[in-house]
């Protein structure tokens, strides 16, 4: 097989070649090292990339085949972690000069299910600093850019996740989804992104108990290949409280089967947020296939007020209790963005935190009451395709340089910890567009189920960004 399908081969292809012993853990790790070596320097998908430790990894995984060992469910496949994810022996940055050196004793949760489950590490994808905006920008590298645009951005927070993804570099790209960091990159780079609901995958030790509402997932081309990496990541952990047991034992499983007969409410603009004409018609013309595929589709917005008031006061507070010492510090370290959030942050007061919590309380509830009359919510991802990658959006003479304005579709989803998916549905001028389709909590395989038959209607994975 060409190199150029090998590293474009679903992970559930992939595992039947590699079990089959057609093709081996070395052979594919050379082909995505080889399309590394010939995309990073103008991509940037890695902070730190490790081809030796993969390589190491790859020998292992073939040598367990040849015995007949029993294999995990992404054995023998290559994967990128993203760099807020601790890694035992691998550098962990996440984005900032106070890690840049930083080397942990211990995976987290995910990275120590993903190696159990025989996955082959490539290193850590980018990320912005700390997580804390939806382009991929740093102070300690260069920007992730998006492989259908070099002068775009990958979106972000999980941007190296998604631009790996898009580009061959392995299969399946795990991310981390606090206000839309799965979905934004996913939709921006055309490939597949899951956040889950809060608490299907451990977090650990990042756990976040009271704020952002923080979810592990993945990026990957299939809806399918990501949920192989549910397969191997989902499910109770004792260090994380917050964590369930779904009951579910294999994801892929849940993927069949179709959606006739289910009532589906579509909003374009849930009343008050900016949306591109051009990105409004492609999504439109997406939300069509869910009535040819025999739901029930009504027009209709939520009736919920912008929650991104108390939502910014949340998101501040936070950036202010975690990096408020650091910035007193060594505010030079901190970009602008960051700074302003961690600054308006400390000028909170317990009073403020608490209405925002309260008020974080009424909109779910509000939209608990809404999502009861329908089994699937449809949005657009984003209101506009990749912007310039030193810049922010315009919407219709709208400039959209308040995160909120840009993700307005994402981190409400994070505040209600519900399941939501992104799946590529079109383009514009030669960019992605994405359609998000949002379940109730824990209904996360008719999540799958609907992004799977969707995925069938509308194929997309054969889509290549034009690197070469």
């Amino acid at each position: 097989m060409p190199t150029s399908d090998l590293i474009y081969t679903p992970a559930t292809e992939l595992r039947r070649l590699l079990n089959e012993r057609r093709v081996s853990a070395v052979e594919l790790l050379d082909a995505v090292l080889a399309r590394i070596d010939a995309i990073e320097s103008r991509v940037g998908i890695f902070q730190t990339l490790d081809a030796d430790g993969a390589r190491t990894a790859a020998l292992a995984a073939d040598a367990a085949i040849q015995r007949g060992d029993s294999l995990g469910p992404l054995h023998g496949l290559p994967i990128t972690i993203k760099d807020l994810e601790p890694t035992a022996g691998l550098r962990t940055t996440y984005g900032s000069r106070f890690f840049v050196d930083y080397v942990p004793a211990e995976d987290g949760a995910v990275a120590a299910r993903v190696r159990g489950a025989g996955a082959i590490i490539l290193g850590k994808s980018n990320t912005s600093h700390f997580g804390h905006k939806d382009m991929c920008d740093n102070l300690i590298g260069p920007p992730t850019r998006n492989p259908w645009n070099l002068s775009r951005t990958s979106g972000a927070s999980s941007g190296g996740a998604g631009a790996a993804a898009a580009s061959g570099v392995g299969p399946i790209a795990h991310g981390t989804d606090g206000a839309g960091s799965i979905r934004i990159p996913a939709s921006l780079c055309g490939v597949f992104g899951f956040k889950p609901s809060f608490g299907l995958i451990s977090t650990w030790p990042n756990t976040d108990f009271w704020a952002a509402r923080t979810h592990a997932g993945p990026l990957a081309r299939t809806v399918r290949d990501a949920a192989m990496f549910l397969n191997a990541t989902a499910g109770p952990d004792r260090r994380d409280p917050l964590t369930f047991d779904s009951g579910t034992d294999d994801w892929i499983r849940v993927c069949d089967g179709g959606i006739r007969g289910l009532r589906v409410a579509w909003s374009a603009t849930f009343g008050y947020a900016p949306l591109d004409p051009t990105v409004r018609a492609v999504v439109e013309r997406a939300v069509g296939h869910f009535t040819d595929l025999g739901c029930t589709v009504e027009a209709v917005d939520p009736g919920w007020d912008d929650p991104a008031p108390f939502a910014r006061v949340l998101w501040h507070a936070s950036m202010a209790y975690r990096h408020g010492q650091r910035y007193r510090q060594q505010p030079e370290w901190f970009e602008p963005s960051m700074a302003e959030m961690v600054e308006d942050g400390l000028k909170l007061s317990a009073v403020d935190v608490g209405e925002a919590m309260m008020a974080r309380s009424a909109f779910y509830e509000r939209a608990r009451t809404f999502l009861a009359r329908y089994d699937l919510l449809l949005t657009p991802q984003m209101p506009t395709v990749a912007w310039d990658v030193d810049g922010y959006p315009t919407v219709e003479g709208r400039d959209l340089t308040a995160i909120f304005d840009r993700v307005p579709f994402t981190f409400p989803f994070n505040l209600t910890g519900w399941p939501a998916a992104s799946v590529p549905c079109g383009f514009v001028d030669g960019l992605p567009v994405g359609l998000q389709i949002v379940a109730p909590w824990r209904q996360d395989a008719l999540c799958l189920r609907a992004a799977a038959a969707f995925e069938v209607s509308h194929p997309w994975a054969a889509a290549r960004p034009p690197l070469n």
